[in-house]
């Protein structure tokens, strides 16, 4: 298969034109001008709110146009993730994809289909002129990968219509219909440097190659943390050896992803530094045997390196205690049957960034539950400011709860059984969809989420699988062909 013959056509050439725009989180002025400019060209209302947000508004085919309104909303930003090797500028380079059998992917980068797939099927939806609906609202938010902030940002109004399908879920053949709320969690440990005692041997560690994902809807996959398995050694060498000191850790780029590689400075006593080259060594060997089915590519190195000044003792060993306590992964399992054993409350450490003074953390929280969301995020912050640090949450967002007797539940999984012969799994997600701050600003609206398969996203190796966007365009325009009369 070569991209020419990609399948829907007018969706993958969407896509092709997305990935030439330059879209990080946070800067998406690019993409929020090609957007505007794009509504205007074609003739159809186009707005931008004060936030960033572009609703793109296009009446009813002939004959449709007694039918409710529906929007399609995806997000414009992308996750920018790279291989730690690859060169390249996510603010001015353009995304470049290669076909790997059934799977579109990236050249050592993510591939911004979370969620440009989604974009990209609302533009093929508003450039046609041969696909029945009623009136539609194509709504592209900004910043939903740092924050949900374009969603936050919305006012009530700025959305007119009667359903909602959000184009951002990652599993073909699932329809969701709730969601977790989520809460960052951010620890900050000040110190001052000090030069080490005479006859320090200084080392760097590397973990990379980890397979990482999505902290929301991978935690469940048990994946390894870079920053825990990192820690981990740490707090062991500390308390076996005395003298022990840390330079650096640093690790993970972003809140919301699973951190796949890492790294610390340490200066050790010079007597023991082939102690702790053996140690480092059989750790490496246990833990890739400890992650043998999740994580089989993983990468272990210790060299020595420069002197540097140090981290205050205390402070260092503040730090790497509460490294080895913080929770991290599952909590609690949802207790509701309808969400068939789905995760309901989790923590993931996301990254650590280590300055002349500060070392920096950031943990996501989720839970489908928004008291359990408290308690989780009370039991992170608890650890640290045990061990010292101070800690400061965010505003977050909140979850989506299933909506009993939805119309448009009922519309979806209708047209899914006939047009391919089966049940789709109707179910919730852990990670966090726009749907959960939509639904407070707009109580009456009914909302569903389903898209194309998307396999490692946050990751350099994220991936399309290109039958399911077919199967998924097939499946909306049918939605829309049988959306009732107003």
């Amino acid at each position: 298969m070569n991209k020419n013959e990609l399948k829907p056509t007018s969706v993958f050439e969407q896509f092709a034109k997305i990935n030439q725009i330059p879209r990080p989180s946070k800067r998406e002025e690019k993409m929020i001008k090609y957007l505007k400019e794009w509504g205007e060209s074609h003739g159809f209302e186009t707005k931008v709110d004060e936030t960033g947000n572009v609703i793109i508004r296009k009446p009813a085919t002939k004959g449709m146009e007694d039918r409710k309104t529906v929007i399609l909303q995806s997000h414009m930003d992308m996750v920018c993730d790279k291989l730690v090797d690859v060169e390249f500028d996510f603010d001015n380079d353009p995304i470049k994809t290669y076909i790997d059998g059934e799977w579109l992917t990236a050249e050592g980068t993510t591939l911004g289909a979370d969620d440009g797939i989604g974009c990209a099927m609302e533009l093929a939806l508003l450039d046609s002129d041969d696909i029945a609906h009623g009136p539609i609202e194509c709504v592209f938010t900004r910043d939903e990968e740092t924050g949900l902030t374009g969603a936050e940002g919305m006012k009530a109004g700025f959305m007119t219509g009667d359903y909602l399908i959000n184009l951002d879920s990652e599993d073909e053949g699932e329809i969701f219909v709730s969601c977790a709320g989520g809460r960052n969690t951010t620890a900050k440990f000040t110190f001052k440097k000090e030069e080490v005692p005479a006859g320090s041997f200084f080392m760097r560690a590397q973990v990379k190659g980890l397979v990482g994902g999505h902290s929301g809807d991978d935690i469940n996959k048990q994946r390894a943390n870079a920053i825990k398995l990192l820690g981990r050694f740490l707090f062991a060498e500390m308390k076996k050896y005395d003298g022990i000191r840390l330079a650096q850790f640093n690790s993970g780029k972003m809140h919301n992803a699973i951190p796949r590689d890492g790294m610390f400075v340490i200066a050790v006593p010079h007597d023991v530094k082939e102690n702790v080259k053996a140690d480092w060594n059989v750790f490496a060997s246990d833990v890739a045997e400890e992650f043998c089915v999740t994580d089989t590519q993983m990468v272990w190195a210790m060299e020595s390196t420069d002197a540097e000044p140090v981290i205050e003792s205390g402070v260092a060993r503040n730090f790497v205690y509460a490294l080895q306590a913080v929770d991290n992964g599952i909590y609690a399992i949802c207790q509701d049957p309808a969400l068939n054993g789905m995760v309901e409350t989790s923590s993931n450490i996301a990254s650590i960034i280590t300055s002349d003074t500060e070392i920096n953390i950031v943990s996501s929280q989720r839970s489908n539950v928004m008291s359990n969301l408290d308690n989780m995020c009370s039991t992170i912050e608890a650890c640290f400011v045990l061990a010292g640090a101070e800690v400061e949450h965010s505003d977050g967002y909140p979850a989506w709860k299933m909506r009993s007797n939805s119309d448009l539940q009922r519309i979806v999984k209708e047209s899914y059984v006939k047009l391919f012969g089966k049940e789709p799994v109707v179910r919730g997600i852990h990670a966090g969809l726009e749907c959960g701050l939509f639904s407070e600003r707009y109580p009456n609206l009914d909302m569903v989420s389903f898209g194309p398969t998307l396999r490692f996203v946050h990751t350099p190796e994220e991936r399309l699988h290109i039958p399911t966007v077919q199967m998924v365009w097939d499946h909306l325009l049918d939605v829309l062909r049988n959306i009732p009369k107003k």
